[in-house]
């Protein structure tokens, strides 16, 4: 006969591997414990040209708001002591010495390794409050960009003819590229790793705000905008922009941002502006020659069929370009997808 089980015994059994299997637990908890999910790096880029009076501000109220950011002033040929004065405040201070913030930005892309950027003037007008807003849609959002859409708050904030200018350029961009933004030009703007390290930055100047817009546009980058306060410089501190020189040289950027985003589109415009002229130059010519059997005005003749010909040859070019365009957009969005997603899960 087989032996009877004890029931006292298996109880003793199953308590001992209890007892065993807890103290396993916490020695593997003890021994090898589990990292903490890293934080995204976050950066805080300031460029700065003669920014002696406002950019110990900014430095303060952005270690304040963001106290694990590294900050990092990239001064450009400043005359004043701006870069005493960022060094003294605490910044990582670097330099740029071609003149113009898009080369600024472009140093600052390429030297400059994190997972979040935070790009922000160093005039004092921005609201670092608002930066943990900004990086907390970025990342629940998914977002490439995040763009701080000014509201002033004094009335020296913003210039009259630099907010008319803003709208028109505004409005002239979403009208070419779609309808994302409503403060093109802000110089407020918190970026993904992915977005900083894909993209080609071509400006030399205060177009570098357009480029970012349009670079976003055209890849179809999830991005979005958020109000943010905009205040007066701080006494001292001057504004480096011409409303005139800075506004041509933003609605330049533009036309050849549409000029080599949409050549089709451009180049037809052209052909079909072309052939206008050219036919309104032939009709007279061709009733003349219907009635009298005869082409008095020869040289008129010979320019509309040039014209003719210059307007076929520009819309065979833009048939050409665009497939270019199409090749050129294909390796953009490639070299985006190339880099790894911040993971905040």
């Amino acid at each position: 006969m087989g032996a009877v089980p004890n029931p006292k015994r298996a109880q003793e059994l199953c308590g001992d591997l209890a007892g065993l299997a807890e103290a396993l637990a916490q020695f593997a908890q003890r021994e090898f414990p589990q990292a903490e999910p890293a934080q995204p790096r976050v950066a805080v880029l300031v460029p700065c040209f003669n920014e002696e009076a406002a950019v110990a501000t900014v430095i303060a109220d952005f270690r304040a708001i963001l106290p694990s950011a590294e900050i990092f002033v990239y001064d450009n040929n400043s005359s004043d002591r701006t870069v005493a004065v960022a060094r003294d405040a605490g910044a990582q201070v670097r330099s740029e010495r071609r003149q113009g913030k898009g080369h600024v930005v472009r140093r600052m892309f390429a030297d400059i390794d994190a997972d979040i950027y935070v790009l922000v003037d160093g005039d004092a007008t921005y609201d670092a409050a608002s930066a943990p807003r900004m990086i907390e849609m970025l990342l629940s959002d998914h977002l490439d960009m995040v763009v701080g859409f000014r509201v002033d708050q004094a009335e020296a904030a913003y210039r009259p003819g630099h907010r008319t200018g803003n709208r028109m350029l505004t409005g002239f961009l979403s009208s070419v590229f779609g309808q994302a933004f409503k403060d093109t030009l802000s110089g407020y703007r918190v970026f993904s790793r992915r977005f900083v390290k894909s993209f080609p930055v071509l400006s030399d100047g205060f177009e570098i705000e357009t480029e970012l817009s349009v670079h976003a546009l055209e890849l179809a980058l999830p991005v979005a905008e958020i109000e943010t306060p905009y205040y007066a410089r701080p006494e001292g501190s001057f504004s480096k922009l011409n409303t005139w020189r800075d506004g041509f040289r933003i609605l330049g950027t533009i036309l050849k941002l549409y000029r080599s985003e949409k050549p089709l589109r451009f180049f037809t415009a052209i052909g079909f502006f072309l052939t206008l002229v050219s036919i309104g130059l032939a009709i007279p010519v061709i009733v003349t020659y219907l009635e009298e059997g005869i082409v008095p005005r020869l040289p008129t003749a010979v320019l509309s069929m040039g014209l003719m010909i210059f307007a076929a040859m520009s819309v065979s070019s833009g048939l050409v370009l665009d497939t270019v365009t199409r090749g050129r957009r294909e390796i953009k969005l490639l070299a985006y997808l190339a880099q790894v997603p911040i993971n905040n899960n």
